[in-house]
């Protein structure tokens, strides 16, 4: 099964995705583009790809552990960005520093129980929100700026999810992946003392892909 770990924002931070998106649908050259469905709206953590089932034991055994050593922390959704003409996306601000390390947590975790990875590479806090049509020809920075007011009401990340991604098997033009989380766990570390609960965004204007 096709699997990733994730952070996925409660239902009234994506209603306020939902809005700053459908303004979105409203910029010259929308049609261009690919808009991703509120239903598969998340921070992937770590991508694991294909994963054979016969490893799930030990995967849902370590990233419970993972989740485990976690303290919650504060985010929201903030501003955005692109990868080159590829992709669109929503950043985040907060605890980037605890989501950094979540994502490192939950990478050794797929890691170690044999989850093939790979080559790891510094945590970026990304949403996407939509993908080229036509492999790179729309120009993302108009709708990177009509992100740039864009700030979401914070809220406690609480958990780490599994989340298990089905690929479009029907043909039809446009059908999205669905997703289903298959496993969830509580973040139960403490946090340190003194921590300042807002740290840098992750919404930077544009990055390399």
């Amino acid at each position: 099964m096709r699997l990733f770990a994730a952070v996925v924002p409660p239902p009234q931070q994506l209603a306020e995705l939902s809005g700053a998106v459908d303004r979105l649908h409203r910029v010259p050259g929308a049609d261009g583009l690919r808009w991703t469905g509120r239903p598969g709206w998340h921070f992937t953590l770590a991508f694991m790809g294909e994963v054979d089932e016969a490893v799930l034991p030990d995967l849902h055994a370590r990233l419970a552990r993972a989740a485990h050593r976690t303290a919650p922390f504060p985010l929201r959704l903030h501003g955005g960005g692109h990868f080159g003409r590829r992709a669109l996306w929503v950043g985040a601000a907060g605890g980037i520093d605890e989501m950094r390390l979540l994502a490192e947590r939950a990478d050794a975790a797929a890691r170690r129980a044999g989850v093939p990875m790979d080559e790891h590479r510094r945590y970026q806090a990304h949403l996407t929100i939509a993908r080229s049509r036509t492999g790179g020809d729309t120009d993302l920075r108009p709708f990177v700026a009509g992100l740039e007011d864009f700030e979401g009401a914070r809220w406690q990340v609480a958990e780490l999810v599994l989340v298990r991604s089905n690929l479009p098997a029907g043909g039809t033009p446009g059908e999205r992946p669905r997703y289903e989380t298959v496993g969830a766990w509580p973040l139960e570390g403490r946090s340190p003392e003194g921590r300042s609960s807002e740290g840098p965004s992750a919404g930077a204007p544009e990055a390399a892909g």
